[in-house]
């Protein structure tokens, strides 16, 4: 026989163990906002843009080729950028604590289509230090680049600064929190489904007609409280103490 499930049936499970889901939501709320403000390390983000344009000179105009050279050769500069012939040279120079290869991970070199600006965005857990990397990274290419490609087509469009109050792009506390809280609430629904179909004992009449297809026609309570017999003794049976002189049944 196919077993069916009505809605009433499914909210029923649910107000049944909506305890269960209210408490793994607001363990998971808990933990996540926890680890977010206590545990997880701020992270910085500071840009700085460069472009990529042709030295012009009296007799060169700009014209769409020389502009699409520009913008191809801006792929073939983000790689340049992230390289450790670049970042070597970063790293020495602000004395940092970390190979190039580590540094490119914190280095990101974004292009919009068919733009001859290109911007690297550096991550860091310190503000200041973001903005050192992202600078020094960009100063650093646009000397390097002549000797590597021969051409002389780099500018710095903006420096990254470190504005007063800087604030983290990660983690995101109250994101965080809403997530643990939508992650919450499935596992609770879910394991709260899950006790129900591993539970299998019966408990109300209900459950016995579901799964006999039977009526009920009697039911046996169960008696908690039964008064205890006690001796109660009549005045013209009570026992006579026989006096002197005198014999039982005279």
């Amino acid at each position: 026989m196919k077993e069916t499930i009505s809605l009433r049936e499914l909210f029923a499970v649910l107000r049944k163990r909506l305890w269960l889901i209210v408490l793994i939501t607001i363990i998971s709320a808990t933990v996540s906002g926890v680890i977010s403000f206590f545990v997880l390390t701020p992270v910085y983000e500071s840009k700085t843009q460069i472009l990529v344009n042709q030295a012009k000179n009296d007799q060169q105009l700009y014209n769409t080729q020389t502009v699409q050279t520009n913008v191809q050769l801006i792929n073939t500069y983000n790689d340049i950028i992230t390289s450790p012939a670049i970042l070597d040279k970063v790293v020495k120079e602000l004395k940092l604590d970390k190979s190039a290869q580590s540094l490119s991970g914190q280095i990101q070199v974004t292009s919009a289509q068919n733009s001859q600006v290109a911007q690297i965005v550096v991550q860091d857990t310190s503000a200041k230090r973001a903005a050192e990397i992202a600078n020094t990274t960009a100063s650093v290419f646009q000397k390097q680049v002549p000797k590597l490609m021969n051409v002389d087509n780099v500018k710095v469009l903006s420096k990254a600064t470190v504005g007063e109050s800087a604030s983290p792009i990660k983690p995101q506390p109250l994101l965080n929190i809403a997530i643990a809280v939508v992650v919450g609430l499935i596992i609770g629904i879910g394991l709260s489904f899950l006790l129900e179909y591993l539970d299998n004992t019966l408990k109300t009449e209900q459950d016995i007609e579901n799964i006999l297809d039977l009526p009920v026609i009697g039911v046996v309570t169960n008696i908690k409280d039964v008064p205890k017999p006690t001796n109660v003794s009549r005045p013209d049976v009570a026992a006579r103490v026989p006096q002197r002189g005198e014999t039982y049944g005279s």
